[in-house]
């Protein structure tokens, strides 16, 4: 059930644009690593409580009890522990998502910034040679019109 919603959420976050490949096969390690982790908390939830159940029996001798009641209290400390683990994992993949959607974010807009930065210097050098190629243009209008016999019959 948890490698299929793995699988899932793999897919997603392999779709995005913004992250280069380190950072796409870091995050893939890192939700393997935790997938694991919820794989061992689990387990280890599952495993203890069924031991506690099978422990919780009553019998006879009194020995026997305060060996179970041990057993008992240690089997539930350790279920106690795997849900604290499962607590702090979920509380480490909301920071992660959020400081995570931060760095994508900061990484956009980097990105974004650079593309216009380029676009503001290719938009600088097509006006630069619009500007110089209307002056040429006019200077050669101007001479044209100068040289004209209508402006040389005017001016007598």
């Amino acid at each position: 059930m948890n490698k299929g919603g793995g699988g899932g959420g793999g897919a997603a976050t392999g779709g995005g644009s913004g992250p280069t490949a380190a950072a796409a096969a870091a995050a893939a390690q890192k939700q393997k690593a935790l997938l694991q982790r919820v794989e061992t908390d689990i387990a280890n939830i599952v495993d203890n409580f069924s031991h506690l159940v099978n422990v919780s029996r009553v019998n006879e001798p009194a020995v026997r009890n305060s060996q179970e009641a041990f057993m008992m209290e240690m089997r539930a400390a350790r279920m106690v522990q795997a849900a604290d683990s499962l607590l702090k994992l979920v509380s480490e993949l909301k920071q992660t998502a959020i400081f995570s959607g931060f760095a994508s974010l900061n990484d956009h807009v980097e990105q974004k910034t650079a593309e216009f930065n380029q676009q503001a210097q290719n938009t600088d050098r097509i006006l630069a040679r619009l500007g110089d190629d209307a002056a040429a243009s006019l200077k050669q209008l101007e001479s044209h019109y100068y040289s004209s016999v209508q402006t040389t019959t005017m001016g007598t």
